[in-house]
């Protein structure tokens, strides 16, 4: 019994210790190559819980506000409290008193295809997610460092991480145009494939047409199968115009849905204040609104929002698409807004 209370004794010890020990935030220089992702990854902690943190902390020394500047120290987030395992008896100290909610999802690869479980803020909803383009189409192309770079590709990848947040706060999702074999990937060059195919297996048409038919009538008959539930519909692109123009994030809507205005409008305003919180000295360009000339926007029956991501033929918005932190903020703040209009609705 004497040594199971000093055990016990020496847990609580230990825990207390832990907890003092945060009251100062450690510190970390950044090397070449480093980026958010990776240098909390490199301090075991799981790096889409804590970016957000990471970027509060250090914004001051953040490039564009998410790239890390080499030879710089960044504070890294404080493990919380509730992270720390309480040890009640020498047969529990293996054991965490409650195991963090989890579900595997293949389709984010097999680094990313755990959920954890962050709320039931989005039970209920249902949202339909297209990327732009996609099997025989790889939309709008580029050149970086040499090498080709897709539209497609990007557009996918920050559908994917969208998905995860979104299943993370409790939501039905439908990704709509899928690639079993790419996952959500951390590679700042993104290899271009043609194997995408559209929901639940079928192959995607080469006419332009015919593509968007497919997915309007994809997204139109889950639309009636979900008949009654809360459902929407998010459009993601990448866009290309002339290298000269630098283009902000913006957004479209139905002319006609007071909801999918809401929307777009919901994570509009969501840019606005991260680009006024983290870039107070850069005013934030992009708009909302409506444009039903878009075959998809036309088309579907979901209230929705059409996205544009960047110009994929400009090196600054390049450096916006390309980096994986970027990518992972811009699906962080699509999440916020869409969380915003679902608890407004």
């Amino acid at each position: 019994m004497r040594n199971k209370f000093h055990f016990i004794h020496s847990i609580v010890l230990l825990c207390i210790l832990q907890v003092a020990a945060q009251d100062t935030l450690v510190t970390v220089t950044a090397n070449p190559g480093d980026g958010i992702l990776s240098l909390l990854r490199n301090e075991g902690l799981k790096p889409y819980e804590h970016f957000d943190e990471f970027v509060s902390l250090n914004v001051a020394k953040l490039k564009d506000s998410v790239h890390l500047i080499a030879g710089n120290s960044y504070q890294i987030p404080k493990v919380r409290l509730e992270n720390i395992p309480i040890v009640d008896s020498i047969q529990d100290q293996s054991k965490k008193i409650k195991e963090e909610e989890s579900i595997v999802f293949s389709i984010f690869g097999e680094k990313h295809e755990t959920v954890l479980t962050k709320s039931k803020r989005l039970k209920g909803a249902v949202y339909y997610l297209v990327s732009g383009h996609g099997g025989p189409d790889p939309g709008a192309m580029a050149v970086y460092d040499g090498k080709s770079i897709a539209e497609d590709e990007y557009a996918y990848d920050i559908t994917l991480r969208l998905a995860k947040e979104l299943l993370a706060h409790g939501a039905t999702v439908y990704i709509i145009i899928r690639d079993e074999n790419d996952g959500i990937r951390d590679e700042r060059i993104l290899e271009i494939d043609h194997d995408e195919v559209a929901y639940p297996e079928k192959t995607i048409p080469l006419n332009h047409l015919a593509r968007l038919q497919q997915r309007v009538e994809i997204v139109n008959d889950l639309y009636k199968t979900n008949k009654g539930k809360y459902q929407r519909l998010i459009v993601t692109h990448v866009d290309s115009r002339s290298k000269g123009q630098n283009i902000d994030v913006f957004f479209y809507h139905h002319e006609q849905s007071k909801n999918g205005k809401k929307l777009a409008e919901s994570i509009h305003k969501t840019f606005q204040s991260k680009y006024s919180k983290y870039q107070p000295n850069r005013t934030y360009e992009g708009t909302f609104g409506d444009r039903t000339a878009l075959y998809l926007v036309r088309k579907t029956h979901p209230a929705m929002a059409y996205i544009e991501i960047g110009n994929i033929k400009n090196k600054k918005d390049q450096r916006r698409i390309l980096d994986p932190d970027n990518r992972q903020a811009l699906a962080k703040w699509i999440s916020e807004g869409v969380l915003l209009d679902f608890e407004d609705k």
